[in-house]
């Protein structure tokens, strides 16, 4: 199968929203009427963000959603896409699995791929995503303000807990890693709390690298501080037993960075873990009855975890209002 095989049979969709799609030397796009285009590239590097064996259809659903992920930070609405990929080999099998993940996910989204590229060589993914949106109602990380609620969509640290499992860091049954599994390998991007919020939230931004190395983005654009309550943070079903055990005492200088301690990982899992997806966004107090209508009319969880403070970083609280000392880093490829 040649390369220009491969691309007709797995990749080439009707482009009804487009000007003209794949088959040419590049795409011709219209952005509609009083919007601007927002623009967005991920990349996913086996051995690096999946397991050399991951299987194809979630891979192909991850893909794109890590890249709708930023789109829904923006609040804008997602319209094409392209994919460069390089390949081993030309796998029918394992290509028709990650095409149906891909155009699965793609589809539901109304998402046109039209372009991209491919190549021999060890497998990497790399989509590049375009929405649009009206340039006064982008969501941007600048906007944040003294007195704003920090909130977060759905539950942190699953993803992260279920990769500690995957690298024997810690044990989950059976349930709780099919839990945790399906957070890490099927993300679901939150396009439609990124279009209501439009008009109030003062900023957003996905968490993929973790809560608060993401949140740490948005202090830094906007020029504040942060504090930020621990128990109010949202988890999964797999934390609440194990987070009763977790005393905030032994996060003490001799246990940093030691991840036998199951106590500091699974605070880490919901700090600065990855691969969450989830939207981080900051809003009035005068919103906090919109956000709340916003949470039901979605069926998505919406948590007020925090508040922007005047100065500068990120305070965690514990319960008792004492300040928890813990590494704000999210993840660094060169680190």
């Amino acid at each position: 199968m040649s390369e220009f095989d491969l691309i007709r049979r797995f990749f080439t969709r009707p482009t009804p929203g487009a000007l003209l799609g794949v088959g040419d030397d590049a795409a011709l796009l219209r952005v509609s009427e009083g919007n601007v285009l927002a623009v967005s590239t991920d990349m996913l590097v086996s051995g690096t963000h999946f397991f050399p064996d991951a299987d194809p259809f979630l891979l192909g659903h991850k893909t794109l959603a890590v890249n709708l992920s930023d789109l829904a930070a923006m609040g804008a609405a997602p319209r094409w896409a392209t994919l460069a990929i390089a390949l081993p080999s030309a796998d029918e099998a394992w290509l028709e699995r990650f095409s149906a993940g891909f155009f699965a996910l793609a589809q539901q989204h109304r998402v046109e791929l039209v372009g991209g590229d491919t190549t021999r060589g060890a497998l990497n993914l790399c989509v590049t995503i375009f929405g649009e949106v009206p340039p006064r109602l982008a969501l941007r990380r600048s906007g944040a303000q003294a007195g704003d609620g920090i909130w977060v969509s759905g539950q942190l640290g699953d993803a992260a807990l279920a990769l500690a499992h995957l690298q024997g860091r810690i044990t989950l049954n059976e349930t709780e890693l099919a839990a945790c599994a399906l957070r890490l390998h099927q993300p679901q991007p939150r396009v439609a709390l990124g279009l209501a919020l439009r008009g109030i939230a003062s900023s957003a931004i996905d968490i993929s690298d973790g809560l608060l190395g993401d949140l740490g983005h948005i202090l830094e654009a906007s020029q504040v501080g942060a504090e930020i309550l621990f128990d109010s943070i949202p988890t999964g079903a797999s934390f609440p037993r194990r987070r009763e055990s977790i005393s905030i005492k032994l996060l003490d200088s001799r246990l940093r960075g030691n991840d036998g301690d199951e106590e500091l990982l699974l605070q880490r899992c919901i700090l600065s873990g990855g691969d969450d997806y989830e939207l981080c966004f900051t809003a009035p107090a005068a919103r906090n009855a919109e956000i709340e209508r916003i949470a039901t009319q979605l069926g998505l969880p919406l948590t007020r975890i925090g508040k922007i403070v005047a100065g500068r970083g990120c305070i965690v609280h514990d319960a008792q209002g004492h300040p928890i000392h813990i590494e704000a880093d999210g993840y660094d490829h060169f680190r």
